[in-house]
């Protein structure tokens, strides 16, 4: 079963990942998100080592369940400061001071995400295509 991992950004700036759509709390924390991936792999392991310590039978949504690692737009942002707000803003085509507002935590409607996903997938796409000489 597939399954997302939230990645948000705390107030602190640490990292924290964890499972909005299971039942089973499942968490990681990291100064970065690797960190936090890794502590959230560790977790994993642990619950799942837990079980069968115990001989409990394992929940279903825990059997062979693969983890989708997701970002809130605000943490993904501020992780990724290599992305230039004004020049991602223009990329994207949204108004950089709104930008600047989802990044701090502003609301943000499904379509407004939708855009400045696939303005990142878009710039994903271009960079691997890169070959330098």
């Amino acid at each position: 079963m597939k399954t997302t991992a939230l990645i948000e950004m705390g107030k602190d700036g640490t990292f924290g990942i964890y499972t909005p759509d299971i039942e089973s709390t499942i968490i990681g924390e990291g100064a970065t998100v690797e960190e936090a991936k890794a502590d959230f792999e560790n977790s994993v392991s642990e619950v799942l080592e837990c079980y069968t310590e115990t001989g409990k039978p394992l929940p279903e949504e825990l059997r062979d369940v693969e983890f989708e690692y997701k970002y809130d737009l605000p943490s993904f942002l501020s992780y990724y400061k290599i992305l230039n707000m004004s020049k991602f803003a223009e990329y994207a085509k949204i108004n950089p001071s709104l930008m600047r507002q989802y990044k701090s935590g502003q609301y943000i409607s499904a379509g407004q995400r939708k855009k400045i996903q696939t303005a990142i997938h878009k710039i994903g796409r271009e960079l691997a295509s890169v070959n330098l000489m």
